[in-house]
């Protein structure tokens, strides 16, 4: 990506929090080149405006009081399957950066960085279409290795795999006891054990990775 047909880089920020929005702006303008910007506080303005507008870059939070971007990425990718994605968040890098680049994003970049990486990581973007941290980069070579960090499904027993998939299709745990003939209370301790494999805190969080992963 670059610059050479002198039309400016489209911006979508997509953040719940103004200021943030208005940080990457600042950077924008210390950078020195031709640009516009989008903003989006929440994903229904996120994936309103891909449908509107021709974005470059789009610059995302992970998570929004509506939901998780996570689960958008898939149309945003089929909407505007040339924007570059950079996902820019206050979560654990090395717990969900694998599956967030799985998903198709571009880059991720955690607001704990310097405002010189930061910086860098816009221009990365700009320059070669994607950014990897070091950190992040360490998490590649080590899901070469271990499959199961860039896919957590793979983390799952036969079991806790075939429970994983009933919670996904809607089936509540005693759906779930009568469907495969086992206690209630098992299906609850292997729902703890499947959510804290997969470090995720709910059932719209389960029902993504099945989707991103089948």
């Amino acid at each position: 990506m670059n610059q050479s047909d002198n039309k400016p880089v489209s911006f979508l920020l997509a953040d719940d929090h103004s200021l943030i929005r208005q940080g990457i702006v600042f950077l924008l303008d210390d950078l020195g080149f031709d640009y516009e910007v989008f903003h989006a506080s929440n994903l229904y303005q996120l994936t309103e405006c891909m449908k509107v507008n021709l974005v470059t870059i789009a610059i995302i939070d992970a998570h929004f009081p509506d939901g998780n971007s996570l689960a958008v990425l898939p149309e945003i990718i089929k909407l505007s399957p040339k924007t570059k994605i950079l996902i820019f968040t206050g979560i654990d890098e090395n717990m969900h950066a694998l599956k967030f680049l799985d998903a198709g994003a571009h880059g991720f970049l955690s607001k704990l960085n310097e405002e010189g990486e930061i910086r860098n990581a816009i221009l990365r973007i700009i320059e070669h279409g994607e950014y990897v941290s070091q950190a992040t980069q360490v998490l590649l070579m080590g899901s070469l290795h271990n499959r199961s960090l860039i896919n957590p499904l793979l983390s799952l027993s036969a079991r806790e795999r075939q429970i994983a998939e009933l919670y996904a299709e809607g089936y509540g745990n005693l759906e779930i006891s009568n469907r495969l003939n086992i206690k209630q209370n098992t299906v609850s301790t292997l729902k703890k054990r499947i959510f804290e494999k997969l470090n995720i805190e709910n059932m719209v969080e389960l029902i993504i990775l099945i989707k991103n992963h089948q």
